[in-house]
């Protein structure tokens, strides 16, 4: 039984790392600066130093040599050994994103809308639909959607991105909003 109980430590000591991983991984996957992304990377903590630093890996190795009779040997001394500290930037990352799951760590980094006016006269749009926003954008509607409205000059609009990451053109007033794409 103890040396059941020591190797269920053992595992969940290599398990937790592998977990912390793959946050820091997706976290850093989010960011679209290279060089933002690289430094990221290259602080997350690996070994002992993910799994709740050295404590946690020396109580493993002396809970696993209490179970089997043996003496702790240099792995406990090895295993209290600090890692490389974290930076201060990496500190304030982590701490910053603590909690937010994956999708939370992507909406971050990625801007959810656009807010404009429409260049000149709209009265509509029908399937392939060009719009010129006032910022220079240039949109197409690519659903098979349609709809005629009354004309209004240089209209407020806005180009959200649902949950799935389609665009959608919203225009003040408006109940419909086509399905759009970026050309430009």
């Amino acid at each position: 039984m103890k040396a059941l109980f020591a190797l269920s430590a053992v595992f969940a000591s290599i398990a937790t790392p592998a977990m912390a991983a793959d946050a820091d991984l997706l976290r850093c996957r989010a960011l679209a600066d290279a060089s933002a992304k690289l430094a990221c990377y290259d602080a997350i903590p690996v070994g002992a130093a993910a799994a709740g630093g050295p404590a946690a890996t020396a109580a493993a190795v002396t809970a696993s040599a209490a179970a089997t009779g043996r003496n702790p040997g240099p792995e406990a001394a090895m295993a209290t050994m600090p890692a490389t500290p974290p930076t201060a930037s990496a500190t304030r990352t982590q701490d910053a994103t603590f909690g937010l799951t994956a999708s939370q760590l992507r909406k971050s980094d990625q801007q959810d809308g656009v807010e404009s006016t429409l260049v000149g006269t709209f009265s509509g749009w029908s399937p392939t639909t060009t719009f010129r926003l006032a910022n220079g954008q240039a949109w197409r509607v690519v659903d098979d959607s349609s709809a005629s409205l009354y004309t209004r000059e240089t209209p407020k609009v806005a180009i959200k991105r649902n949950f799935f990451g389609t665009y959608f053109l919203e225009v003040e007033g408006v109940n419909q909003a086509p399905r759009v794409r970026r050309l430009e």
